[in-house]
């Protein structure tokens, strides 16, 4: 199934330089018949999930392996692979439904992770005709269990610095040691995607069997969430691995790694909306219910301004999530499902979107569940709610599948790596910004309408990105990897863009086709760029302050002030009328 919603297929990235037209964009209200008979099978399966949820908590592995399969049943696990291994071969925006609806399945949601992207996805792309045959068709059905082991107590962002040793023999196959940590279904795993060092020095990945003598698993970790997904070292001692279970070639174990990863940041960013749209129903529903001083929380303005702030982020969250989905189909569109090149590329075209979806995915189910947590009250921190599992198994969304701070550097350093390539016409159009800001502006017209008024909004927001990325280069030149701070204020503000441009271009389609809602959806575009201008002003100015200083720093102010001039917006009432819709209907109101 191809998503065909999108007529050109703009390239990673260039969203920075120009506007997008709303009718361009994959969103949730596009979806096809098919799309919508899988959320429903999904939305069923999630709810026989939580049915489950305290016993799976009690690290009950039989129950957690009989949920895969009926997953693999339902066709749940098959989405990445071809027909030809026992697949379904979907598309990516049908990929992030599914992640979506299992996102509100806490342990599961990891588990499940664990096994249909980043132990499946790596043999179905690099995997040898004969690896496939062997292994996808058991993955997918869920009769074996995967796990994918990339990380040591010495190398977790610095994967490549990893110590397991991988030594040749006479008759090809490899024999490794090492020990892999923190590993998501270690514990019961079946095969094991390994990453080891070949001589001890080409970074190479391996399809090892639990059966392989030599592989054992340690101790269960105690984890501040997560209780019910399995989390051990895996621990190799003269595992000896045939030849025929290298993945991929020696010495490019680091494309393995890190295009699956890509992947797996895009995942996240589904199930982190998900996990936010479902605990802002939770909330909702709790708010109307509880009474504090003869009547319903829910009546509040306090707690109003709360779901509304809930409601407007995950907007945003979602709409970049299926935008980037639409992407990665329309750039698929044609190709073979076999084709595993084709996905890889399109997986890198949109690398940079997918490591925003990972930062601003775990960090709005972060915001989004705290509220939970604050609504509910002291509710919240006992483990009678599910609010206060909710909010610890959050936690590690902002360290795996690459930290955020990983991420916020490698956001705005592949913006510069394809600048520099001229993959992406960047500089030139820093270089015309700056002609721009020097120019006398203009007087603009008023904007005609608030959605009208966010899009122009978002325009300001492209050029205040353009103005701190192109003072970076013009500042550290090729030493700009070493600035940490500010290639993160940098990535700040590209975060917001994306996710601001993804929520107006969707409010602005469902206006112009009359969809169910549209008024509240522009309600939700609204409140983002709002809060989105506060945050792109204050990064823009740390990051100004850290690379100008004197004359040159008031001159690179002024012009901020030239850039962002935008008009603040009635949030109090909009977010009322965003939290009212969520009280309503007792879920996320889009």
């Amino acid at each position: 199934m191809t998503t065909t919603a999108i007529e050109t297929v703009p390239r990673g990235g260039a969203w920075l330089l120009e506007a997008t037209a709303p009718d361009t964009l994959f969103t949730p209200e596009r979806m096809t018949e098919e799309h919508r008979l899988i959320l429903q099978t999904a939305r069923e399966f999630t709810a026989e999930v939580n049915e489950h949820t305290e016993q799976l908590e009690t690290k009950d592995w039989d129950l957690t392996r009989e949920l895969l399969r009926r997953a693999g049943e339902l066709g749940l696990l098959s989405v990445n692979v071809p027909e030809a291994y026992g697949g379904l071969a979907l598309d990516k925006a049908s990929a992030a439904i599914i992640a979506g609806c299992l996102g509100q399945c806490g342990s599961f949601s990891a588990t499940y992770g664990a096994h249909a992207n980043l132990a499946i996805l790596p043999i179905r792309m690099y995997g040898t005709e004969e690896q496939k045959q062997r292994y996808l068709p058991s993955l997918v059905t869920g009769e074996i269990v995967g796990a994918y082991c990339l990380s040591e107590a010495g190398s977790g962002s610095d994967a490549l610095g990893a110590r397991a040793r991988a030594t040749r023999q006479a008759d090809g196959s490899f024999v490794l040691n090492g020990e892999k940590m923190w590993i998501t279904n270690g514990g019961f795993a079946d095969l094991y995607i390994v990453f080891a060092k070949v001589d001890g020095e080409h970074f190479t990945a391996f399809i090892v069997e639990r059966g392989f003598e030599g592989v054992s698993t340690g101790k269960e970790e105690h984890k501040m969430g997560l209780h019910g997904s399995s989390t051990t070292p895996v621990i190799l001692q003269d595992v000896r691995v045939p030849a025929d279970n290298l993945l991929g070639a020696v010495g490019k174990g680091h494309k393995v790694a890190f295009n699956v990863l890509n992947y797996g940041r895009f995942k996240l960013g589904a199930s982190t909306a998900g996990g936010a749209r479902g605990a802002i129903g939770e909330a909702a529903r709790y708010a109307a219910g509880r009474r504090q001083f003869g009547q319903p929380i829910a009546s509040f303005g306090a707690v109003k301004h709360k779901l509304g702030g809930m409601v407007a982020r995950t907007y945003a969250l979602e709409s970049m999530v299926f935008r980037t989905a639409g992407l990665i189909d329309e750039t698929l569109e044609g190709a073979a499902a076999e084709d595993g090149g084709a996905v890889l590329r399109a997986l890198e075209e949109y690398a940079v979107e997918s490591s925003i979806l990972k930062v601003e995915g775990s960090e709005t189910l972060h915001e989004v569940l705290d509220e939970n947590v604050q609504i509910h009250g002291g509710n919240g921190f006992v483990r009678d709610y599910p609010a206060e599992r909710h909010y610890r198994d959050s936690r590690v969304n902002r360290i795996f599948e690459g930290t955020n701070e990983i991420n916020r550097l490698l956001i705005p350093g592949m913006l510069v790596k394809r600048a520099v390539k001229g993959e992406l016409p960047l500089i030139p159009a820093a270089k015309k910004l700056q002609d721009e800001v020097l120019a006398p502006s203009p007087a603009a017209a008023p904007p005609d309408g608030p959605l009208d008024a966010a899009a122009s909004a978002v325009g300001m927001f492209r050029k205040v990105g353009l103005a701190v990325i192109g003072l970076a280069m013009q500042t550290y030149g090729d030493k700009l990897g070493e600035q940490q701070e500010v290639l993160s204020f940098a990535a700040d503000v590209v975060i917001d863009t994306y996710a601001a441009d993804s929520a107006v271009a969707r409010a602005r389609a469902a206006t112009q086709t009359g969809a169910a809602g549209a008024e509240l959806q522009a309600d939700a575009a609204a409140s983002y760029v709002d809060g989105a201008a506060m945050r792109v002003e204050s990064r823009a100015r740390s990051a100004f302050a850290a690379m100008a200083r004197g004359d040159e720093l008031r001159t690179r102010l002024a012009a901020l002030r030239r850039l962002l001039k935008v008009t603040p917006i009635d949030d109090v009432s909009v977010r009322r009328r965003l939290s009212e819709a969520a009280v309503d209907r007792g879920a996320y109101p889009v």
